[in-house]
Order: C-alpha cells, then structure tokens, then sequence
C-alpha cells in the first residue's frame, strides 16, 4: 500500500549498517543471505503491526525496529514454519545486540 512505502523505505535504512556488519563479519554468503531475508520478514511484520496500531505510524523506524526486537528475538511470523521462525528469531537477536551495542 502507499501508505506503507515511507516506513518500509525508513526501516531499510536502519537495516542497512546492520546489514554492512554482517557484510563484514566473515559470514557466508548463504547466512549472510539469510540474514537479509529475514529482515525483510521481519520489515513485514511491522508493516503488517502498523495496520492494527496506526498511531505507531507517527514512530520513527528506529523506534519501531527496537520495540520489534528483543534479547530473545523478534516478533512471530505469519504463516512460518517453527524452522523460519528459528531462524528469524536468530537474526533479531543478533539484530538487537547490534543495535544494542550501537546506541550511544
């Protein structure tokens, strides 16, 4: 919807210094990969989060991205399987000590 495209392109420039970490990591191309995939899951589930909450809309992204993600991982996918939600679940982590390890 338009109205999701200004926090989708926000969220993805938050993303982006995690995603050059990881670059930077000595990780393989496939986790690496992985990794990416589930941001974009996980930039979905708090698109999908603004349709049932539309005041959070005036958020800022980095406030939405760390209100998503937690020491124990993100939020639960939407018609995932317990292995995707593993894995999603392994990139918020790493995604939140990031952030965590970034702020301030």
């Amino acid at each position: 919807m338009e109205k999701d495209l200004p926090p989708g392109e926000a969220l993805v420039v938050c993303f982006r210094p995690f995603i050059e970490h990881l670059a930077l990591a000595n990780l393989s191309p496939k986790t690496i990969r992985q990794h990416v995939d589930n941001l974009w899951s996980l930039g979905g589930e708090i698109i999908r989060d603004l349709h049932y909450d539309p005041s959070r809309r005036k958020w800022m992204a980095d406030r939405l991205l760390r209100d998503a993600v937690h020491p124990d991982g993100g939020p639960l996918i939407h018609n995932g399987s317990e292995e995707q939600q593993r894995s999603f679940d392994s990139t918020c982590r790493k995604l939140h000590r990031f952030l965590t390890q970034a702020q301030p």
